[in-house]
């Protein structure tokens, strides 16, 4: 697991990406609102209209995984290709918060359901996709499966809902677990010079087509979730292109082809509104990659101006612990002031549910993130004599 492999890694990495660290906060705070607006009654009229502003919170994970497949392969190339300490700063990274959310969140689904306190709440609306009603079961082999972080390789005949069952937004990590796992094997294999990357592009690109071919074949019954990496691979695709469009101009041709092939899957999957929203993460990425590129330009400046915000960098810095907890936290909230009228309700709660997760997301920064980040500062500090000369 230490060997370099065959793969060359000639390429220095690419610097901070400040305006992709706004993109961050922009979209950790895009998907708390996601989640706290459909367990608001909001007044006639109202919530269709907030729906379709704040209702694509899928489409917001879609690009931290293309954000993903950016910083990915050139932390690939800082430890030069040498998975275990590639695995173990990957690990210093995502699993302190997540094991102390996942720790929290069984006893929060064991203290029972808020939906019996939300009579405004239906079966089958938006806010009953979000929130589990309880504890699922078997609870060991969930409890296994997101220890694992595998909760969301498995078909749906094997453990139904498993890669919600008990934190939602864990999904995603296990997505981005099988992501590591498969870019840890092919770069040892085809390395992070130009051509690497235009390879890793088109391998990632064929896997979303294969997945999109298996999900028009299989039963229903052998479906997979969204969080089965070749659901998800063409915005990891997005994020490769996007680094070797760093290498050089000659990178923009690839970009765009990737760019329409996403669209072009995302629609595939949804009609109406649903295909909007799957149309908006690789445009998105399109223009935060312009932003950061090209900040000067008369067009994009704006645009640029905002990503760089200090209070979107801020939140940028905090955006991992921010899209754990929020769900988890709402959730507490509404068992806690559920049952109030309606408006009341959403006053009080609709406010909390904001701040809350943002005041305990910086917490659990300083606290916890930071620290085993140091750690993995030092593990790239020790790394860097391997690729002197």
């Amino acid at each position: 697991m230490t060997a370099r492999g065959h793969g060359t890694f000639p390429e220095a990495p690419i610097g901070r990406l400040t305006r992709l660290d706004g993109l961050r906060g922009v979209l950790a705070v895009y998907v708390m609102l996601g989640h706290a607006a459909p367990f608001i009654r909001w007044p006639p009229g109202v919530g269709p209209f907030i729906e379709a502003v704040v209702g694509h919170g899928m489409a917001a994970v879609d690009l931290f995984f293309a954000l993903s497949g950016l910083v990915i392969v050139q932390s690939m190339a800082r430890f030069e290709g040498r998975t275990a300490p590639f695995f173990a700063a990957r690990a210093r990274r995502l699993l302190p918060i997540y094991l102390v959310v996942l720790a929290a969140s069984i006893p929060i689904l064991t203290a029972g359901s808020p939906f019996a306190l939300l009579p405004w709440l239906h079966p089958g609306d938006a806010a009953h996709q979000i929130w589990e009603v309880g504890l699922p079961h078997p609870l060991a082999a969930h409890i296994a499966l997101h220890l694992a972080l595998i909760q969301g390789a498995l078909p749906r005949a094997m453990l139904p809902d498993a890669e919600f069952s008990l934190l939602g937004p864990a999904w995603s990590l296990s997505t981005e677990w099988q992501f590591y796992a498969l870019i840890a094997l092919l770069m040892t294999r085809i390395g992070n010079d130009r051509r690497g990357l235009a390879r890793l592009t088109v391998i990632f690109l064929a896997l979303a087509l294969a997945g999109r071919a298996y999900a028009g074949l299989a039963p229903p019954s052998w479906q997979f979730g969204r969080a089965f990496l070749p659901n998800q691979a063409a915005y990891f695709a997005l994020g490769i292109a996007a680094a070797r469009l760093w290498r050089g101009s000659d990178g923009t041709r690839l970009f765009l082809v990737v760019l329409a092939v996403a669209m072009g899957l995302g629609l595939s999957h949804s009609t109406g509104s649903g295909a909007i929203g799957k149309a908006l993460p690789p445009l998105t990425w399109a223009l935060a990659i312009v932003a950061q590129r090209a900040p000067a330009n008369r067009l994009i400046r704006p645009f640029a101006r905002v990503l760089g915000h200090p209070v979107l960098l801020w939140l940028g810095a905090i955006s991992y612990p921010l899209y754990l907890v929020n769900e988890p936290v709402q959730r507490t909230l509404a068992l806690l002031f559920g049952g109030a009228d309606p408006a009341q309700f959403a006053l009080l709660w609709g406010g909390l549910a904001l701040a809350v997760p943002i005041g305990l997301a910086a917490l659990l920064h300083h606290a916890v993130e930071r620290r085993f980040m140091r750690q993995r500062r030092r593990s790239l500090q020790a790394a860097a004599p391997a690729a002197a000369p």
